[in-house]
């Protein structure tokens, strides 16, 4: 699971993410939804352990970000924004890297290797150099690297911005099929109906702070929204509207 309670974090004594406070519970799957800057890729770094917070605290997995940053990758699958994926191995070559990366090997590995790529449709380019994959492929192929080593916990960050109809689906059954084995899956996404059809709960952040942290339903109805959108909406311009007064 993850708990998060007040993190923080400033960049050049200027704030990005102000004490922010949500948790996810094993089998629950959290949207993390805001505008561009809004601060949610410098949250899911610090939870991920790759940026340190200025004050905060969060558990991951068990394990404090900042006291155990070592346990907590042990037990975290992450797909960044850039999948850094080698374009020259083998989709099998780059999940056996990153397995042996994390302390697996022998024919347990290759096992996973064959078990992952046919969850993910990819069994048939197992042998296939990955600069030679489509964007969905790469994706795909990412996923499977943030489990292989049956992680609890999975931050994933916009997974499916930029991919077609089909790839977004392959990705949003993933994130499903990961809440259905038990894990606790964060995601960032600026993509509402997505967020509000996989969601068991959002936080909408606009400005580095959770303006409401609910089910979708619970959060459009705590401001009189009919759907996702509009919630989103409303305190994006609600907090634009208070930036203005503050200059003016």
């Amino acid at each position: 699971m993850i708990e998060v309670k007040g993190l923080e974090k400033e960049y050049r004594g200027r704030p990005v993410v102000k004490g922010i406070s949500f948790d996810v519970q094993p089998g629950e799957v959290v949207g993390l939804i805001g505008p561009n800057g809004a601060g949610k890729t410098t949250t899911l770094r610090m939870l991920a352990t790759t940026l340190r917070p200025s004050r905060g605290t969060a558990i991951v997995a068990g394990y404090d970000i900042v006291q155990e940053p070592l346990q907590v990758r042990a037990h975290v699958g992450v797909l960044p924004t850039d999948p850094g994926l080698y374009g020259r191995l083998t989709a099998a070559e780059n999940l056996r890297f990153y397995g042996q990366l994390c302390g697996l090997g022998g024919a347990a590995l290759e096992r996973r290797i064959d078990e992952l790529l046919a969850w993910l449709g990819l069994a048939g380019a197992k042998h296939q150099r990955v600069d030679e994959f489509s964007k969905g492929m790469r994706q795909k192929l990412a996923l499977a690297r943030a489990v292989i080593h049956d992680p609890q916990v999975l931050i994933l960050d916009e997974p499916t911005v930029g991919l077609d109809v089909l790839a977004s689906r392959a990705v949003i059954n993933f994130i499903q099929e990961s809440r259905q084995a038990g894990r606790s899956v964060l995601f960032s996404s600026h993509y509402l109906l997505e967020a509000d059809r996989v969601c068991d709960r959002v936080a909408i952040i606009v400005g580095g702070e959770i303006c409401a942290f609910g089910t979708p339903q619970d959060v459009c109805r705590a401001v009189g929204a009919a759907t996702l959108e509009d919630a989103f909406a409303h305190w994006v311009e609600l907090r634009a509207g208070e930036v203005s007064r503050r200059v003016g």
